[in-house]
C-alpha cells in the first residue's frame, strides 16, 4: 500500500492494490474509456465484518467472471472483473478492484462509461453507513475527483442514473455531504 502525492497536493488514501489481494487478470472485452464522473453504489448485502477485505475481492472477482444467475432470475454475463473500481469494506479499508482504464459493469440499464465505481459494503435500505466508511469515502473520492477532475455536481449515486435503490437512502442522504466535502476540499 502506497499514499502519494498528487500535484494538486490531495494524499491517495490507502489502496489495497490488485497484487495485494491476488487479483486474477482482466478477462477478455474488457472496453476503454475516460472518467468524467464518479458514481456510488452499495454492495447490497449485509456488512461482513469476520472476511477481510481481501477475501471479498478475491470472492467478487470470481463471481464477476462467470455467468451467474442473480437473485431477479436473471443471468448475468461474465464480465472481464469486478464491476466496481474501488471497493470500501466495513472496517474502512480500500482495495482496487477493476482498473480505472476499463469501463465497469451493471446489472441495471445504464452505460457505465465514463464513470468511476466506488462501491461500499453494506445494505444501506437497512443498515447504517459506519463512520470509518464515510471517511474513506470522504478521502477516497476527493483524491479520484483531483486525480480526475472530477467537478462536484458530478459526483452521483447509481440511482440517478439507473431503476434501482443502490445505494440506498443511508447513503444517498449522505451524497450533499460528499459533493460538499469536496468542493471544500475536505
Amino acid at each position: 500500500m502506497m499514499s502519494f502525492v498528487l500535484a494538486a497536493g490531495i494524499l491517495a488514501p490507502p489502496i489495497v492494490s490488485r497484487a495485494d489481494w491476488g487479483a486474477k487478470p482482466v478477462g477478455p472485452k474488457a472496453v476503454g474509456h475516460s472518467i468524467r464522473r464518479i458514481t456510488i453504489h452499495h454492495t447490497g448485502v449485509k456488512q461482513n465484518p469476520a472476511r477481510t477485505l481481501e477475501d471479498k475481492l478475491r470472492g467478487l472477482q470470481s463471481w464477476s467472471q462467470r455467468e451467474d444467475k442473480l437473485a431477479s432470475g436473471k443471468t448475468k454475463p461474465a464480465w472481464p472483473d469486478i464491476p466496481y473500481h474501488y471497493y470500501i469494506a466495513v472496517d474502512g479499508r480500500i482495495g482496487e478492484g477493476r482498473e480505472w482504464q476499463y469501463v465497469g459493469d451493471t446489472n441495471t440499464e445504464y452505460d457505465p462509461t465514463g464513470h468511476l465505481l466506488i462501491v461500499v459494503e453494506g445494505d444501506f435500505t437497512q443498515e447504517k453507513l459506519l463512520a470509518v466508511q464515510w471517511d474513506s469515502l470522504r478521502q477516497l473520492t476527493l483524491w479520484c475527483a483531483s486525480e480526475f477532475r472530477v467537478p462536484p455536481h458530478r459526483i452521483e449515486a447509481h440511482l440517478d442514473f439507473a431503476q434501482t435503490t443502490c445505494p440506498g437512502p443511508e447513503l444517498y442522504s449522505r451524497m450533499g455531504d460528499l459533493r460538499n466535502a469536496i468542493r471544500l476540499g475536505l
